[in-house]
């Protein structure tokens, strides 16, 4: 099992889950001041990866969408059934200020499977690879760092690839901060809120639990220390 490492200062880092929804054009412009900096990754379904990085002190509100493909604005069924060759991801935009790069990148392989390069937890096919794209040799530099710390102490291979800068669609509003919605909709348990939803598939899905079972006190987002 995993220890916690001073140096990721994860507890630290976790603050309440940012308000707001999804960005109007005023909001992004008053993001893009306070939170200047941005990192894209994919860890698997993007309702999670949000979820997990709005509670980041110094982070913005992430948005979710598709990065990775040859499709131009692709929908979310085009990607999930294959043959764009997009992933789900998240732009993370943030304050340098308060939490850096390098931060980010170690609590993104904290947050994710890392070894698993079939998809994520229950959610299988190469949508639901991991991922990071970087705009810069600089950038890079500073993944690949985070990538190594954290094989070596996982003590396993990590297969999650590292690009360059790709274009970023963003998927449709219904799939903008799931996690905080309270519309109804129908599921196999009957009427459930979106975010009642969500908290059932992550469950279902067994995203902690195998987190825990691969990081032990380094995951920084189980439900025990949110």
């Amino acid at each position: 099992m995993a220890t916690m490492k001073s140096c990721l200062k994860s507890g630290l880092l976790i603050a309440g889950i940012a308000a707001g929804s999804w960005l109007n054009a005023d909001k992004a412009r008053a993001q893009d001041e306070q939170y200047p900096a941005t990192i894209t990754v994919a860890g698997g379904c993007f309702w999670c990866v949000e979820a997990d990085f709005e509670k980041v002190e110094g982070v913005g509100d992430v948005v979710s969408g598709f990065t990775g493909g040859d499709v131009e604005n692709p929908t979310y069924r085009q990607v999930t059934g294959g043959g764009t060759g997009h992933y789900e991801a998240v732009e993370i935009p943030f304050d340098p200020d308060v939490v850096d790069r390098r931060q980010l990148y170690d609590l993104f392989f904290r947050s994710i499977d890392p070894t698993d390069d079939g998809g994520q937890f229950c959610d299988r096919g190469p949508s639901y690879r991991t991922g990071i794209w970087v705009d810069d040799a600089e950038e890079r530099e500073i993944a690949e760092a985070a990538k190594a710390a954290a094989e070596e102490e996982l003590g396993q291979e990590i297969v999650t690839p590292i690009y360059d800068e790709a274009p970023f669609y963003l998927v449709d509003e219904y799939h903008q901060d799931y996690y905080k919605k309270d519309e109804i909709i129908l599921t196999r348990r009957g009427p459930k809120s979106k975010a009642n939803a969500y908290d059932f598939y992550r469950e279902a899905c067994r995203r902690d639990e195998r987190i825990r079972e691969l990081w032990g006190d380094d995951a920084p987002f189980l439900p025990s220390q949110a």
